[in-house]
């Protein structure tokens, strides 16, 4: 088993939190491999196999000087700490937070790839998606949601891109 670093923005991480997110795309780099309408990946998933662990990584903000825990995390901090945070140094960016700052840790439990476009209204929802949000389906949030993340680093819903379908369990430490 190996343990990695996942990033997840604070509605993923609150998504989470809820249990409704258990499922994660990321888009295959296509420099590991050859054909990129078929692909064959003689590698493993830059981010595990079933089995191995990933360590979450999320917006923070070190505390331990202050009251005695870790950290403060975005996703669950109240108005009056996120005030106070704001108003010092800030948060600190999900990618520098170190490993024992972590509190949530993923198991993962299966992973596939697809295009981006043949995620169905059930992993739509596994992503995180609620009734609730204003759109008539899981999938049309996902699609706004990946767009708003991937677009802008060309890997936008029209591109269709290969993703890593990554589904995990949420393992509550003792």
């Amino acid at each position: 088993m190996k343990e990695r670093p996942i990033i997840f923005n604070t509605p993923m991480i609150q998504a989470i939190l809820d249990g409704r997110k258990t499922q994660t795309r990321r888009v295959v780099r296509y420099k590991a491999y050859a054909n990129h309408d078929n692909p064959v990946y003689p590698h493993e998933c830059p981010h595990g196999i079933p089995g191995d662990r990933l360590w979450v990584r999320e917006t923070w903000f070190d505390v331990a000087n202050l009251e005695g825990e870790p950290a403060t995390y975005r996703a669950t901090a109240d108005h009056i700490a996120t005030r106070m945070i704001e108003m010092g140094s800030g948060w600190k960016p999900s990618i520098f937070m170190p490993r024992w700052a972590s509190r949530i840790n993923l198991e993962i439990t299966d992973i596939r790839v697809e295009r981006v476009q043949e995620i169905s209204e059930d992993d739509a929802t596994a992503e995180g998606a609620t009734i609730n949000m204003g759109f008539p389906t899981s999938r049309c949030w996902f699609r706004c949601t990946w767009d708003s993340l991937n677009a802008k680093r060309s890997y936008g819903w029209d591109v269709n891109p290969w993703v890593w379908v990554i589904s995990f369990r949420r393992i509550e430490e003792c």
